[in-house]
């Protein structure tokens, strides 16, 4: 038996990532669950007491300040502590983006186990879920919202021991190159993008001349400028516009950054499209196309 407190929040889901159930359990000794299978991933932890999780052959003994995951369609039997059963908080979810950010954290089924120290925050979140229990779209978003910021504090305690060190470069890589992507149109400098993927500037320049041969600085350079020329081929925004909108807070230095790749000058590129499609025009856009599908590479 167990004293559970817990909520399923029905109805067809959609998005990113959202929560499908969360809970408090106080169980009684030897209470178990399983082996079963369950829908959406599912994570566990530990704030009391003991027990164990068995996947497969495995079994892994867990006490307070530990939890584990619970993927979908993986049976997993759970069940605590005959002279100190636990008690645990849990919470389901799902989503396009959930498997992704479990790998990200560095949980799987072989590695199901993780270490957290700030029980009294991932106990306060699941509390917080279940108090915003309605249908409404202002509660559904604070619970996903507090299902981020979960995750988060959990993945702060998942060391990631299973990837070696070509897949950790590879990560930060594509990690950066996302960042990139997303923050070209800010004035980022390149200690941004080395500080988002928690390495120094030395490495992220090492690892970018070994996966793509060219440096950080020249990739967001050469990334921007290939935005720069879709918006002189496709807009008739002005020069300043254009520059403003790939990062360049100086129209000089946009026109320096965007001459020294072109050729030309922005203006006399545009004017260029304006004549037709010249030859000169269909080598830039090989280019460019051909720098999209060594990103497209990357990311794959």
């Amino acid at each position: 038996m167990e004293k559970a407190y817990k909520l399923e929040f029905a109805g067809e889901k959609t998005g990113s990532l959202y929560v499908n159930c969360c809970g408090c359990s106080k169980t009684e000794p030897l209470h178990s669950f399983g082996p079963a299978l369950k829908p959406h991933y599912l994570i566990h932890y530990v704030l009391s007491g003991k027990g164990k999780l068995s996947i497969g052959e495995t079994v892994y003994p867990l006490e307070a300040g530990y939890g584990f995951l619970i993927t979908p369609e993986e049976l997993a039997f759970y069940q605590s502590d005959e002279e100190n059963p636990w008690t645990y908080v849990w919470v389901g979810f799902s989503g396009t983006s959930a498997e992704e950010y479990v790998k990200s954290i560095g949980l799987s089924v072989t590695h199901p186990v993780f270490k957290s120290d700030r029980s009294d925050e991932l106990y306060q979140i699941v509390r917080d879920m279940m108090e915003h229990n309605t249908f409404g779209i202002a509660d559904d978003l604070r619970r996903n919202g507090q299902l981020g910021i979960f995750l988060s504090i959990i993945a702060e305690g998942v060391p990631v021991t299973d990837k070696n060190e070509s897949d950790r470069a590879n990560i930060y890589v594509r990690k950066a190159v996302e960042f990139i992507q997303g923050n070209y149109c800010n004035p980022i400098k390149v200690t941004d993008v080395a500080d988002y993927v928690c390495i120094n500037r030395s490495y992220l320049y090492t690892l970018f001349q070994n996966s793509l041969g060219i440096s950080p600085q020249q990739f967001l350079m050469t990334f921007r400028i290939a935005k720069a020329t879709e918006l002189l081929q496709l807009t008739t925004l002005s020069v300043e516009s254009v520059a403003l909108s790939c990062g360049y807070q100086d129209p000089i230095v946009f026109t320096k950054a965007f001459r020294q790749m072109k050729k030309m000058s922005p203006s006399a590129y545009r004017k260029d499209i304006a004549k037709g499609e010249t030859r000169r025009n269909k080598e830039h856009l090989e280019q460019v196309e051909e720098f999209i599908d060594q990103i497209n590479r990357i990311k794959n």
